[in-house]
């Protein structure tokens, strides 16, 4: 078989496997066309046309999603079909073929953003994408970052790097979860600024209760003092619906394999056009790039497979609905929180305000130990969670469904813990 025919051939099957797995989902959705999320969210024969996209291993409950998610067959099978093209001979149909495909990727996320594409760096994931920002500021000895102890520990083992090596002062604050209000929040970081505050580093979402921050207002807050903030959207992008508009922030970093369902393997940074020549790459790059986002995409030779599978991970997003996806994680947090939150000992970590929360949820058992809990759940059950706990404050279970996670999964993930929660004790 010659190129033409076999790249051609390639095409074709992509397209059966993208009618395959959209068609089901455009098919549910036609379904349901003009009714609120809020009761999509509940209808069972919608949410299964979606699960059949998936192929998950149904004999074990993954409340993991949050760490990575699986993606929908039909971008596995695009990543699987683009490296079969670009190993055929990698260094022409990596380069030639498939690698111009990443300014379509860009232009897709540039969409669901809401932004320039030109603001866009396609990146391995959101710690990648951050690293580059915290990084490639110039900061001096003394100056000051703001951040909270809630924030992700790869982002703070950045900024403690940055203390070691450069003397800059990383400052973390606290608050309680969960907090009284947004507002509460953004005076939190306020009081906390000095006239040394260069820097205010912050969560979209956290990844350990799920707490929503107002972005918009601390970074507006911030601008008009000459403070940079950089936003961890790790949890945020796809997860709840939401544009560049509504958070008017300068740097935005997020991985694309958990809610977008992208391959694993695949982030996104963005940073706002006039802020690109003052940041520097993380790998080096040609001194005329110094206003191009491709900068920050130098890091030598990856596979192109796993980015231009991204747009077919966004065009299954796209056939769901942001909305009606949002709703969806939030009617399957609250089956299970709401089941529990009553039981003695139980406290609920994340907020019930839809501007607040999503589909992150956590559980606190007074006299449990989390990580033993975890683990009960997995041996016994094969129930997937992940223990978390902040020294002096809480521990408990971070639980994250998905959109292709069963009623009868969280339910009986409810009735484990219901069981263990009345015992009083991890049974041995």
């Amino acid at each position: 078989m010659d190129r033409r025919r076999f790249v051609s051939s390639t095409v074709g099957a992509l397209a059966v496997l993208q009618h395959d797995s959209v068609a089901r989902a455009q098919s549910a959705v036609g379904a349901v066309s003009g009714r609120p999320a809020d009761s999509v969210a509940r209808d069972e024969d919608f949410w299964l046309n979606i699960r059949h996209a998936f192929t998950v291993d149904r004999n074990l409950i993954n409340l993991n999603n949050g760490g990575v998610s699986p993606s929908p067959r039909m971008v596995m099978d695009t990543e699987k079909r683009y490296l079969e093209v670009e190993n055929m001979s990698p260094s022409y149909y990596m380069w030639n073929v498939l690698d111009p495909g990443i300014e379509t990727v860009r232009r897709r996320l540039a969409e669901t953003f809401g932004c320039d594409p030109e603001e866009i760096a396609i990146t391995r994931n959101a710690s990648e994408s951050l690293e580059i920002v915290q990084l490639g500021m110039d900061l001096k000895a003394g100056d000051e970052v703001l951040t909270t102890n809630q924030d992700y520990p790869r982002m703070i083992t950045t900024w403690k790097q940055r203390e070691r090596r450069d003397g800059i002062v990383l400052k973390q604050i606290t608050f309680p979860v969960p907090p009284p209000s947004l507002d509460y929040l953004a005076h939190r970081i306020e009081e906390n600024i000095t006239p040394k505050t260069k820097v205010i580093h912050i969560c979209h979402i956290t990844n350990r209760t799920g707490q929503i921050f107002p972005v918009k207002k601390i970074c507006q807050m911030a601008r008009a003092r000459g403070i940079e903030v950089v936003v961890d959207g790790a949890h945020a992008f796809a997860q709840f619906p939401f544009k560049h508009e509504d958070l008017d922030c300068d740097y935005y970093g997020t991985s694309l394999h958990k809610w977008v369902l992208a391959p694993i393997g695949t982030g996104m940074l963005y940073v706002r056009k006039s802020k690109i020549p003052k940041i520097w790459p993380m790998m080096a790059a040609p001194d005329q790039m110094v206003d191009n986002i491709r900068k920050f995409e130098e890091i030598g030779t990856h596979p192109a497979s796993q980015r231009n599978a991204i747009t077919e991970a966004l065009t299954f997003h796209d056939s769901i609905g942001g909305e009606r996806k949002a709703e969806r994680l939030r009617y399957l947090r609250r089956r299970w929180s709401n089941r529990l939150r009553e039981l003695p000992g139980v406290k609920i970590l994340n907020s019930d305000d839809p501007e607040q929360s999503c589909g992150i949820g956590f559980i606190q058992v007074d006299g449990l130990d989390a990580p033993a809990l975890a683990k009960y759940l997995m041996d016994k059950y094969r129930i997937w969670t992940v223990a978390i706990v902040t020294p002096g404050e809480y521990q408990g279970l971070r639980i994250t469904p998905n959109v292709y996670t069963t009623l009868e999964e969280v339910d009986t993930f409810a009735s484990v813990m219901e069981k263990v929660i009345r015992k009083g004790s991890i049974p041995a």
